[in-house]
């Protein structure tokens, strides 16, 4: 095995061929690879505790990234919006976060975590917590409630710190409403420069909110 795992790093440092064959292994391939870097070397006499932690290690970062991509998928379906982090409680019912969010134009909704039981949904609400009286972007999506089909509850897939006075970094608002634009950086500036935003610096939540209906009237539009 360590025998395997040398010839594997030397064709990594040579490069050429023996690059683009690494290149091309398998999901399956590429994670025993990574666990092996991750459990270290192989000491003489240890080769079968050694191997059983590779394996351990393979499952681990095989489940780590199924977790990833059902993460990553839910952010990029879910709805975003900017808000005042007001308050942060735990529903004693369900055990759900449940997080008080004051909109740009005044009115108040409140927004569901997982369970606090689990992982996301303690990390969730810590992290709610650690933002409350900060402006943030709010990543919601929507989930429909056991045995009621017609209904759903607002979920928090996650939180992206604005500030504790609302002003948005110009940087951060110029992605924000390049998603708005539907990834169109033609749309996105002509959206940006008719709200008379500045180049740089920072922006504040009304304006960025006046941007992205720009953007987003725009890309309706085609």
């Amino acid at each position: 095995m360590q025998s395997a795992l040398a010839c594997l790093d030397n064709s990594k440092k040579r490069g050429g061929r023996e690059s683009g064959i690494m290149s091309a292994v398998d999901s399956v391939d590429s994670l025993v690879v990574a666990a092996a870097q991750a459990a270290g070397p192989c000491l003489p006499g240890q080769e079968a505790a050694w191997g059983r932690r590779v394996q351990a290690l393979v499952v681990d970062l095989h489940l780590i990234g199924q977790q990833a991509r059902q993460d990553i998928a839910r952010l990029e379906s879910a709805a975003t919006f900017t808000a005042l982090i007001e308050k942060v409680a735990v529903e004693e019912s369900s055990r759900r976060g449940l997080v008080t969010l004051r909109l740009p134009s005044g009115e108040s909704e409140q927004i569901r975590t997982e369970q606090e039981g689990t992982d996301r949904g303690r990390a969730l609400i810590e992290r709610a917590r650690a933002l409350t009286g900060h402006w943030a972007l709010v990543y919601r999506y929507n989930e429909r409630r056991s045995g009621q089909r017609a209904q759903s509850v607002r979920m928090l897939a996650h939180l992206l710190d604005l500030g504790g006075e609302g002003a948005v970094p110009a940087t951060t608002a110029k992605k924000i409403v390049l998603d708005d634009a539907g990834g169109d950086v033609a749309r996105a500036q002509r959206a940006w420069q008719s709200t008379g935003l500045p180049p740089s610096g920072t922006v504040s939540v009304d304006e960025l909110e006046r941007a992205r209906s720009a953007a987003r009237a725009s890309a309706a539009a085609g």
